[in-house]
């Protein structure tokens, strides 16, 4: 097959900023010394605070929602930020190919650090919730155009020390995260986890506006807003949908059977609108390459579960266990410690092996395996109980992730990289968006619940079991009897988010069956679109 034939391949979508991506800096361009170290410190100092905010309010979630009064929406920090994220990291990547990586990269770093602003000095849930969306706006732009920004200063052949750069700040900030948060609600108070981006991000800001000076390559796109506006509509009704169902209104209710078919029609249109514009934020003709259909559909599964699990062990923690933020924070390094030695030692055995397809189907059993581990926690569950638990369950995690993208990159011609990376990466957000929003929703409905079914009949009303559970303080101050109550339909309640994640597990676990296997090529570059035709054969 010819290269022209290559490129003209109908079984991905050609995406222009690739082209771009593959060739990288111009050797007369190139930038090196001093003034590339202190492009790259910048770079990763801006991604290592936006993959922060997604894991360091996990131990301020029950501080927050004690001075704010929020338990029903604990679920909506995480998940507007998610949402947020997603839905604008295709946007920023085709703005940058317009108007210039770094002057879209500094108006995302302004809006983080503003957002962030606002996060901190909130006085409500609703406040908070939005300043956490339009922080997600931010962070999103930050996330794609720091990775990016790589081939605009970096040649090809250079290029993966420099990611393994960016991969392990990726992977310090998801420790970092919780120690951090902890460490800031316990000594100062829970507005510092957010208020501390200001002064990295602007240290970032003015190094990436005196030394980030590159010759502007325009690549001219069309930005698919209509198709942006269609999937944030249709995932927030579902959203809101889960949440309000069986709790604020009856699942049979008017609003909620008109929510259901809002939402059915916006996702609807969503998909008919990706298949029928030019540059769409998720290309349908990536769903003919089998593999990355396959490890779509296993992000998202895999990402609906664990994501959307993890979030409220810390909460379990400070609330049950009646641990510190901090101490929560240190209690989760078995997960991190899991996920890290997984990665390091799954890496090493793809890059020997050249196979991977063993690989998922080991990291989701795994997972499955901590899940149904985690199920059985209550009041007086030993720590190590949990500590196993959360270190297999990391452990999945570390073996899993990574070899989706390592497979789907490897099933496209190197032009088409980006493209399935992002629509990959898509479907695990989503799925992480949606688990977290379910998850609360099930943890929420659980816990009332358990508190009436302890309880004499008709003796408390959904607004009681709010105000009771409405902040740690509140749950401390309770007499003792219906202290030990509300801990126990606490624990009782977080297990059964584990009962259900486990089969959604499963799911995922038999999924990674139908994953097909190509073997790694060991060629770089370029050559990678003959390798990948020969294998096919």
């Amino acid at each position: 097959m010819t290269s022209t034939q290559q490129d003209q391949d109908p079984g991905v979508f050609p995406d222009p900023e690739q082209k771009m991506i593959e060739e990288g800096a111009p050797a007369e361009d190139r930038i090196t010394g001093a003034r590339l170290r202190w492009i790259m410190i910048a770079l990763m100092l801006t991604m290592f605070l936006a993959a922060l905010d997604q894991t360091i309010v996990s131990v301020a979630l029950p501080r927050i929602v004690s001075d704010l009064n929020g338990l029903s929406s604990l679920a909506w920090v995480v998940t507007a930020y998610l949402l947020a994220s997603t839905a604008s990291t295709p946007i920023w990547g085709k703005i940058s190919d317009l108007y210039g990586r770094k002057i879209m990269l500094q108006i995302a770093i302004v809006m983080f650090l503003a957002a962030s602003f606002l996060a901190g000095a909130s006085q409500s849930m609703e406040w908070l919730i939005i300043s956490r969306g339009l922080q997600g706006l931010g962070g999103g732009g930050i996330m794609v155009l720091a990775m990016a920004s790589i081939a605009d200063v970096i040649p090809p052949r250079e290029r993966g020390r420099y990611t393994g750069l960016f991969t392990a700040t990726f992977a310090f900030s998801s420790v970092a995260g919780p120690l951090i948060g902890g460490f800031f609600v316990e000594s100062i108070s829970w507005r510092w986890i957010f208020y501390i981006n200001l002064p990295f991000g602007i240290i970032a800001f003015f190094i990436i506006a005196t030394v980030f000076n590159v010759p502007a390559q325009r690549v001219q796109h069309k930005i698919d807003y209509i198709g942006a506006v269609l999937m944030v509509a249709g995932v927030s009704t579902l959203l809101l949908l889960v949440e309000w169902g069986g709790s604020r209104y009856a699942w049979g209710s008017s609003t909620i059977l008109s929510m259901i078919a809002a939402s059915f029609i916006l996702l609807a249109t969503f998909i008919w609108h990706e298949t029928r514009t030019e540059e769409p934020l998720v290309p349908m003709s990536l769903f003919k390459n089998p593999i990355f259909t396959v490890s779509s559909a296993i992000s998202f599964v895999v990402g609906l579960a664990m994501f959307g699990a993890i979030i409220f062990m810390p909460v379990f923690m400070q609330i049950v266990q009646g641990v510190t933020p901090t101490q929560a924070g240190m209690k989760m390094l078995p997960m991190m410690a899991g996920m890290a030695g997984a990665s390091i030692i799954i890496g090493r055995l793809t890059s020997r092996l050249g196979r991977y397809k063993m690989f998922p189907i080991f990291g989701t059993a795994s997972a499955a395996i901590g899940m149904l581990i985690l199920s059985q926690i209550a009041v007086d569950t030993p720590y190590w109980h949990i500590a196993l638990g959360l270190f297999i369950l990391g452990m999945g995690m570390g073996s899993t992730m990574q070899v989706l993208m390592l497979a789907v990159q490897n099933s496209v011609p190197m032009k088409d990289v980006g493209a399935a990376i992002s629509g990959s990466t898509f479907f695990r957000s989503i799925g992480g968006t949606l688990g977290t929003a379910i998850f609360g929703a099930i943890m929420t409905t659980q816990l009332a619940k358990n508190i009436k079914d302890s309880l004499p009949a008709g003796s408390v009303t959904d607004t009681d079991i709010s105000n009771l559970t409405s902040a740690v303080s509140t749950i401390a101050s309770l007499p003792p009897t219906l202290h030990d109550i509300v801990l126990n339909a606490y624990a009782s309640a977080l297990g059964h988010v584990y009962i259900v994640a486990f089969p959604v597990m499963i799911i995922g676990f038999i999924l990674t069956w139908f994953l097909k296997e190509i073997r790694l090529s060991p060629l770089l570059g370029k050559e990678h679109p003959e390798e990948l035709h020969h294998l096919e054969q």
